[in-house]
């Protein structure tokens, strides 16, 4: 298997006019102040059309509903981090061992996810096909990490094992109900790699 290449998000727009541009340039610099001034919550399509100087027509034109508005701010930083992945400096790029790629991977992608969490699941409803095409990029990635460890068995479902506990609700229930702090959580996610690089014992 090949190193993944940096995938275009599903869903991302055309090329646009000049004018259109600037509309979605103010548009998304409106919403990502919303988002860092108010929080997710507070965030709404009137909200982004009175903070960018433009009617609400324009934001539904342009993002569908607010599900989709978030899902394209969520857009701009997955691509930053693909970026990151596939020609960034190491431990996260190239020119770094697999299993520390791996374990910078998943760091990243935990902090990531944490980071983001709200506008995760405010993107949750967005029918982009963005989710699939970052869990795609996401999951390539790991199964040529696990391809280049030399690890043997279902390296697709291997993989997905590995994937699922950087998932939003469930990092959520960690941190937020069982109030684990997260470097117990990433502790546990590198011993999971290391067994899965390891490979099953044998009695």
């Amino acid at each position: 298997m090949t190193e993944p290449e940096l995938l275009p998000i599903l869903g991302q727009p055309v090329p646009e006019r000049r004018d259109a541009a600037r509309n979605r340039d103010a548009l998304m610099c409106a919403a990502a102040r919303l988002v860092d001034s108010c929080g997710v919550e507070a965030v709404t399509m009137d909200a982004v059309a009175e903070a960018a100087g433009v009617g609400k027509g324009t934001v539904f034109r342009r993002f569908g509903n607010r599900a989709g508005l978030m899902a394209r701010l969520l857009d701009e930083s997955e691509a930053a981090f693909q970026a990151s992945v596939i020609s960034g400096p190491p431990p996260l790029g190239p020119d770094a061992p697999p299993y520390e790629r791996l374990i910078a991977f998943g760091r990243a992608r935990l902090t990531s996810n944490l980071a983001n969490a709200d506008l995760l699941l405010a993107a949750s409803g967005a029918d982009t096909g963005r989710s699939y095409a970052a869990y795609s990029f996401t999951a390539t990635h790991v199964r040529y990490l696990l391809g280049q460890l030399g690890v043997r068995g279902d390296i697709a479902l291997l993989a997905t094992a590995l994937l699922a506990p950087l998932e939003v609700p469930i990092l959520r229930q960690q941190v937020n109900i069982e109030q684990m702090d997260v470097e117990r959580i990433v502790a546990g996610w590198e011993d999971l790699v290391g067994r899965v690089v390891s490979g099953p014992v044998t009695p």
